[in-house]
């Protein structure tokens, strides 16, 4: 009679730690990768209370959510061969839990080590002003190739932004001396056209001035009126050129 309880104790203690490594509570953003007898499951278990029958059953969770990855800087030389150190950050996920678990051994791991390969290569593919003006550009090209590369793996790469280009000392310098250069050629141009419509416009006022002789004694007048409202103690009087040519040829006749 002590046998049985002895018996049904030990099965239910033995009961309880099967049930205790069975059951799994799978998160919203988790899937259970399930390999029954070595052998992988085709289908992974999703999210909520999910029963496996251990030991014949082993339960793996794969999280699902973006992953951000940090790729430390790397040695470059830009195609135009300057040397630079750049980083970057990069985005991605699993959306094939099994071939993440099966293809790759640790697909973190995988995919920092291609992120900084890529990135070196993609650098020196791409000019020093490329690369500083055209953040697009690089960013469309390194995601596309991380995103081919990682997907055997089932992963994919929604995003890679190039955070920082440090450059040396003396390509700054030069940096700044084309950039204040530009600055100074802009503004000549500018000068020079601003010239050439004074100009333009002084040949057209010259045009109408002679084609109307009072036009001239009219602008006299007005110059006189804005000199006298500044109270200056200096008086102007315009004398008209053809006065001064009239008396020219009289003096000149009577020589």
């Amino acid at each position: 009679m002590g046998f049985i309880p002895i018996f049904l104790g030990v099965c239910v203690f033995f009961f309880l730690i099967w049930l205790f490594n069975s059951v799994y509570v799978i998160k919203e953003w988790e899937r259970g990768v399930v390999l029954r007898l070595g052998k992988m499951r085709p289908d992974p278990k999703p999210a909520g209370l999910q029963l496996v029958f251990w030991p014949i059953d082993v339960l793996t969770r794969m999280s699902l959510r973006v992953e951000t990855l940090d790729v430390p800087p790397q040695d470059v030389i830009t195609k135009d061969n300057v040397s630079a150190k750049v980083n970057a950050v990069c985005y991605f996920r699993v959306v094939d839990a099994n071939l993440a678990l099966s293809q790759v051994q640790n697909y973190l791991y995988a995919t920092s080590q291609l992120a900084q390969t890529n990135l070196r290569s993609v650098m020196g593919q791409f000019e020093l002003d490329e690369i500083l003006s055209d953040r697009e550009k690089v960013n469309a090209k390194l995601q596309v190739i991380l995103d081919q590369d990682t997907e055997p793996w089932g992963i994919k790469v929604s995003k890679v932004e190039v955070k920082q280009v440090d450059i040396p000392d003396s390509m700054q310098r030069a940096i700044a001396k084309q950039a204040e250069a530009e600055r100074e050629r802009r503004a000549k141009i500018i000068h020079a056209a601003g010239e050439q419509e004074a100009s333009a416009k002084l040949a057209e006022a010259a045009k109408m001035l002679q084609t109307e002789p009072a036009a001239i004694q009219l602008r006299y007048l007005q110059t006189l009126t804005e000199i006298g409202v500044e109270k200056n103690t200096t008086v102007i009087f315009p004398l008209p050129i053809d006065i001064l040519s009239q008396w020219a040829k009289t003096f000149g006749g009577n020589k």
